[in-house]
């Protein structure tokens, strides 16, 4: 195909199904290429920018990835939480250089993956912590909350050694009881904590301690 195909079929695939990651074997499929012949186009099309490098074996538009769409593409069990959610929704003030997602996939050498979103890590969890959201590769701002904490005791330390939190009125904390029955006890302390402190300024930004 042309370069001028080649857009037009990934925005027609965009606009009709609400794609944007395509792995090699659905370009291929788009294009009726072999695998030898879709390698030489791709090395075309990135140089000339119309198709973009998303991750290893991952492909679309330029600009047109976000980490909503990758995350899947990369592992279809996976799901972002923790700081990322939380930094995104303001209630944490420190931008975090890490997208982690949980899964129940183990990717040993594939665990880190730098993408155009930014470098993802996936972590494999337990069946009691695996939560996966329906209908969303994001996790909600208390199961991110939750899943924080946990990262945080799973690499021995405390979140309050590395974030300020804000906002966290926004927090529902009957949500967050209700999650952290599959958690860790030292996980439930540490929430109980800062919701503590949440109870005793409903209002403002403030660090826990």
């Amino acid at each position: 195909m042309r370069m001028i195909e080649w857009s037009r079929k990934l925005e027609q695939q965009r606009r009709e199904h609400g794609k944007t990651v395509f792995s090699v074997t659905e370009l291929a499929n788009i294009s009726g290429l072999s695998p030898q012949s879709l390698n030489m186009a791709l090395r075309r099309l990135i140089k000339h920018g119309v198709i973009e490098r998303y991750s290893a074996g991952c492909y679309g538009l330029p600009g047109g990835a976000v980490a909503e769409d990758v995350v899947p593409a990369l592992d279809n069990l996976a799901y972002i939480t923790g700081m990322y959610v939380l930094y995104n929704q303001q209630i944490i003030a420190q931008k975090q250089r890490e997208i982690t997602c949980f899964t129940r996939r183990r990717h040993n050498r594939g665990r880190v993956r730098e993408t155009v979103c930014g470098r993802i890590v996936f972590i494999c969890v337990s069946t009691a912590v695996y939560a996966p959201p329906v209908n969303s590769a994001t996790a909600s701002l208390e199961q991110a909350f939750c899943d924080a904490l946990y990262i945080c005791r799973k690499r021995g330390v405390r979140i309050n050694q590395l974030v300020t939190f804000r906002n966290l009125d926004r927090i529902n904390i009957v949500s967050v009881n209700d999650m952290l029955s599959g958690y860790p006890v030292s996980v439930r302390r540490d929430a109980e904590e800062i919701l503590t402190c949440l109870n005793h300024h409903p209002a403002g930004r403030h660090r826990v301690v």
